[in-house]
This record gives structure tokens, C-alpha cells and sequence, in this order.
């Protein structure tokens, strides 16, 4: 069954992903795969597993067992993979019960790990036993071929700072995630929804207006809504009939590009070479004022933000300048020396 949504841009099946992907989407086509792949735990059992309520939860969802888990895996990512455009970012939502199946058919693949994330949410699994389990793992991984999309300052400016005086942009980027999960009491939802803010922030550091996103295990569509709503176009699939006729409708209703005035617009760039070659010239000439800052009783810090602003260049940028040049500084002198009680 294939999604009554009119708009060519979003494309929705009511398939298993592994077939499904190989009927309906060509080899290098997606920019983006955001997915949370069942638990591999037993779905029927998540509300006893979790301790919450379910009476809103809709009924069908679909399960893999765990007997089976490390070949599913390898199959719908083999898939991933070969759909992904060269230079194509994936992320992949997990917890821990089958991460070890995950991460070995991802090593079976030629994608490139990234990072892996750490998403803490509120309210844990409340155990007696053992410790509470209250984060899930995000493995972001990308295709080679091509540089991949991340789009470090389209949520903080590279001299904002934070309330406690560091930077925004580093801290945004930082792997260790604290975004609350999303409760809608009476509302009829899937078993597990990514938060929106979870979602706005790997589309937005990952992708571009126009791109294309797929999600292999749509459940209640929350990454194709949220897509949606940040204008990128979208292709998915999902097992459960009832939830996908339920949340096609929810799609539906919503406008294209309905989250956009609500994202943070972060103001112009301070440091205008951020990314840009840096020649040896203005290397030579980074480490000499360095050194002339110290001799005038400037700290290191001091230094390095009047660099910073003389240059156009962050923090991280002119520190490895600095601390690089006083690395070689003190190999030269260490030869020096050798050279010396050589030629004694």
C-alpha cells in the first residue's frame, strides 16, 4: 500500500523497508536517513518494560525478534547504505539491547563513522536492582565519496556565548544530548516518538532546504513530520497498517515548512576565515604576536580572543596554531641540542 498523499515530494509505504526500499528508491538518491529501528525486546511488552501508560498507544506494533536481529539489521542497513547519496549522513537511534548487532552490520558496510551521540531524556527505566537506564545511543555515520553536510553554525553563531560564559556553538555540538522526551496525554501516538527538538537539530545540522530524508521505521512519522515542517521532502516506510493510516492523515494536515519561524536564528559570523585554508604566512604571524602578547602580560586567553578577532578565525583555530608552533619550537631546540653533543 502506497501512502494518498498528493504532494510527489513525500513518498510512504506500507512495506516492510528492506523490500520496500529495493522496489521504490535508487541507488544514490537520499541525502539523509534519520530512523529508530524496533527494540528487538518485545513491542508488546514496552509499556511493562517502561512502566507507563499505553491506553493511547496505537495497537500493531510491529516486532523483530531477537533471534533474527543481527540479519535484519545487516539487511536494512546494506540497504541504507546503497541508497544514500555519496557524502549522505545517517542516524541511527538505538538502545542498548541490540546495539552490539547494529554497530557489527554497520562494520559491514563502507560508511564512515562520525560520532556516537548520547541522548538523556527524563524519566528513566525505573529498576531496584541495577542502575537506571535513561539515554539512548545515536550513531551517525556517513557515506564516502563526497564531503558530507553539517552545517556547524545553523544554530549558534561562533562567538555566541552560553549564560555560563562558554561557547553556545561548542556546547550545541557536544555528543552528550539533554532533550526531555515529548508527553501528549490523551493524544493517540506510537510506541516510541523522537522529540521534535531531537529531530530539528540532527535535520538542521545535517541536511539543506529541498533535500531528501528517508526513514526506514515511519511509526508515528515524527521524523517525516518534522521534515516536513523544516521543508525538506521525505520517503519512508511502515509495517503497521493502523498507524500508518492514522498518521498519514496527521501528515496531511500539516503545512509545508509549519516549523520554520520557530527556529533560533543565530546572527552573522564574528570569525569571517572560519573554515577557510589558512597559509603559512599567517601562521608565522599568529605565533610571533602570540609571543608578543605574553611578553606584554596578556594571558594566554587574552591572546588568543585578540587573535581571534584580528584574523577572523575561532578559539579551537588559533589555539592549534599556537600550540602547534610551541611543539615545533621545542623539537627544534631538542635537535639542536642532539646536534650539539654530536658534534662534541
Amino acid at each position: 500500500m502506497t501512502s494518498n498523499t498528493k504532494n510527489k515530494k513525500y513518498r510512504f509505504f506500507n512495506e516492510d523497508c528492506i523490500s520496500g526500499c529495493e522496489k521504490h528508491i535508487e541507488n544514490d538518491s537520499v541525502d539523509l536517513i534519520i530512523t529508530d529501528p524496533p527494540y528487538g525486546i518485545g513491542g508488546d511488552k514496552l509499556d511493562k518494560h517502561y512502566n507507563r501508560d499505553e491506553s493511547h498507544v496505537i495497537d500493531g506494533y510491529v516486532e523483530v525478534p531477537s533471534s533474527i536481529y543481527p540479519q535484519f539489521s545487516e539487511g536494512w542497513i546494506k540497504q541504507a547504505e546503497r541508497i544514500l547519496k555519496p557524502g549522505g549522513s545517517i542516524y541511527i537511534v538505538s538502545g542498548y539491547t541490540n546495539l552490539v548487532h547494529i554497530l557489527n552490520a554497520l562494520g559491514k558496510t563502507r560508511l564512515e563513522e562520525k560520532n556516537h551521540l548520547i541522548w538523556k531524556y527524563n524519566f528513566g527505566v525505573y529498576t531496584k536492582t541495577k542502575y537506571i537506564s535513561s539515554h539512548y545511543h545515536i550513531l551517525f555515520y556517513t557515506k564516502r565519496g563526497k564531503r558530507h553536510t553539517f552545517n556547524t553554525f545553523s544554530r549558534y553563531a561562533d562567538h555566541e556565548k552560553s549564560d555560563q560564559g562558554g561557547s553556545s556553538n561548542y556546547s550545541d555540538r557536544e555528543d552528550v544530548w539533554l532533550i526531555n522526551r515529548e508527553y501528549k496525554p490523551g493524544k493517540i501516538k506510537n510506541k516510541n516518538e523522537l522529540p521534535t527538538q531531537l529531530l530539528i537539530k540532527l535535520i538542521q545540522y545535517s541536511s539543506n532546504q529541498g533535500d531528501l530524508i528517508c526513514d526506514f521505521f515511519l511509526g508515528s512519522f515524527s521524523t517525516a513530520k518534522v521534515a516536513k515542517g523544516l521543508n525538506r521532502e521525505v520517503v519512508g516506510f511502515e509495517l503497521n497498517k493502523g498507524a500508518f493510516e492514522h498518521q498519514i492523515r496527521e501528515f496531511d494536515s500539516l503545512d509545508e515548512g509549519y516549523l520554520l519561524d520557530q527556529l533560533r536564528k543565530p546572527p552573522e559570523n564574528q570569525f569571517v576565515n572560519s573554515g577557510k585554508p589558512i597559509s603559512e604566512y599567517d601562521q608565522e604571524q599568529i605565533s610571533k604576536s602570540h609571543i608578543i602578547h605574553l611578553n606584554r602580560g596578556m594571558s594566554k586567553a587574552q591572546s588568543i580572543e585578540t587573535l581571534s578577532e584580528k584574523f577572523g578565525r575561532g578559539y579551537w583555530s588559533i589555539l592549534r596554531i599556537i600550540d602547534r608552533s610551541v611543539n615545533v619550537n621545542v623539537a627544534n631546540v631538542f635537535d639542536s641540542q642532539v646536534e650539539m653533543k654530536i658534534s662534541e
